[in-house]
């Protein structure tokens, strides 16, 4: 097992009383709670500065992209959105048209 150390952390008194009334109520140790509570924190906390560096560099990249004039204005991005989305009602217009159409040959034929 690993070594132990000791953590001093000054509160105000109205919420170490909250705390430890809680714990009581849990009937956990103070320390468990902090012990367990830990984690977490140090989870969510790495996990927003990763999410901070990725939106930086994603950032950095854009920038670069815009230095180098590799960019669109925000009416030629609309516009070539609105044009798929027609495209995708065209298609799938012509598919429901596609399988409601009767289909040819005699019934004879499709026995």
């Amino acid at each position: 097992m690993s070594a132990k150390v000791v953590l001093t952390i000054e509160l105000e008194p109205q919420l170490r009383d909250m705390f430890m009334a809680e714990a009581a109520a849990d009937g956990r140790p103070p320390a468990q709670l902090l012990h367990d509570l830990m984690p977490d924190y140090v989870d969510r906390r790495r996990q927003a500065r990763d999410y901070d560096d990725f939106l930086r560099r994603k950032v950095e990249i854009a920038r670069r992209q815009w230095d180098a004039g590799r960019h669109v204005s925000n009416e030629e991005a609309e516009a070539d959105a609105a044009a798929g989305r027609e495209r995708l009602l065209q298609r799938t217009a012509a598919a429901i048209v596609d399988e409601l159409a009767p289909t040819t040959g005699t019934p004879s034929d499709l026995c």
